[in-house]
């Protein structure tokens, strides 16, 4: 199980790195219309020259999660009681890990696997769809003329529209969904879904939460001001992360808890009569009575027990009993023949 965990978390590496950086698979090529405002958006420069650029938020998403599953669990492990850690030392087929750092190897696992799987995601959604960023036509500079575009309504669909540098124009043509936008909520959503965030005091979490979840949207929102996304395409990578993150902490991480003890069953009560007083039982005793009864029915010795019940002699109830007002009532209880 160890080495087939290893194997699925080197494929979705492998293929992260295909859709990344190679040109295995090639980016679906669309159309668009003559003068459109929706793509003419002056071009920003490369993603290099963003205010949020693609270095930075890899730093982030990578450095913050990290930091905070370590930090987390060291104080969950150190300020448990003595009686409440592990002790066992689990095996993985050929390593073994003591509980704190197997916590922290399944934590920081899921995640790596998460932070690929979300970049094949948004990099296959690009990939398959084509949609343009809104700079595409400063990107792409087509030859109005040459094509013969005399309308706003003319489609055009040649390959060879663009004359501006392939590069960009082919990074001009992944918009949707935002891979920055998604990565960033990914990483925000799992950090607070997982409950790794240290509980110090009581607005600990909730200011490492929000502080979290803020960093995420401003990626999306300067992604838009700069006319690198549309609001679609972010609103996409804020799904799509999330999902994400929300499934593997549901379906992942909640399946490695422990299995909780079992409650101990309830003692049993005693018995109450029918007024609602506690009874006493005394110890079944042979009844003289029995000799009629298996004289007259044949039957063998029969057991009777005497049951006794306090009540309010005044009131014949439960309610308080008080001075003389108590009496006990014997019953006589046998098992006689039908």
């Amino acid at each position: 199980m160890f080495y087939f965990q290893l194997v699925i978390m080197a494929g979705t590496v492998l293929l992260a790195y295909y859709f990344e950086y190679t040109d295995t698979f090639p980016v679906h090529i669309q159309g668009f219309f003559c003068y459109d405002k929706t793509f003419s958006k002056p071009y920003p420069g490369p993603d290099d020259t963003s205010k949020i650029p693609p270095v930075l938020i890899y730093s982030l998403v990578t450095a913050i999660p990290t930091l905070t599953i370590l930090i987390g669990e060291l104080c969950a492990f150190f300020t448990k009681a003595e009686g409440t850690q592990e002790k066992t030392i689990v095996t993985a087929d050929c390593c073994y890990f003591n509980p704190l750092l197997r916590r922290i190897i399944r934590f920081l696992g899921v995640y790596a696997f998460g932070l690929f799987t979300t970049t094949i995601f948004a990099n296959a959604g690009q990939v398959v769809t084509g949609n343009q960023t809104p700079h595409f036509l400063s990107a792409c500079r087509p030859n109005y003329t040459a094509l013969g575009c005399q309308s706003t309504m003319q489609y055009i669909t040649e390959r060879r529209a663009c004359t501006g540098n392939p590069l960009i124009v082919m990074s001009a043509r992944k918009s949707f969904p935002s891979k920055d936008a998604a990565l960033s909520v990914y990483s925000a959503v799992y950090t607070v879904v997982s409950e790794v965030i240290p509980t110090c005091t009581r607005l600990t979490k909730p200011t490492i939460s929000l502080t979290l979840l803020c960093l995420a949207m401003l990626v999306g929102v300067v992604r838009v001001a700069e006319y690198r996304n549309h609001w679609a395409d972010v609103l996409a990578g804020f799904f799509t992360g999330a999902a994400i993150a929300v499934f593997l902490v549901t379906c992942v991480i909640n399946n490695f808890q422990q299995l909780q003890p079992s409650p101990p069953l309830p003692r049993p009560q005693r018995p109450e009569s029918v007024l609602g007083m506690p009874m006493v039982t005394l110890p079944c005793v042979e009844s003289p009575l029995e000799k009629l009864s298996g004289e007259r029915h044949f039957l063998t010795p029969k057991l009777c027990c005497f049951t006794h019940v306090l009540v309010n002699r005044d009131l014949g109830s439960h309610l308080p009993i008080r001075g003389e007002s108590a009496v006990w009532l014997t019953h006589l209880r046998c098992n006689l023949p039908a």
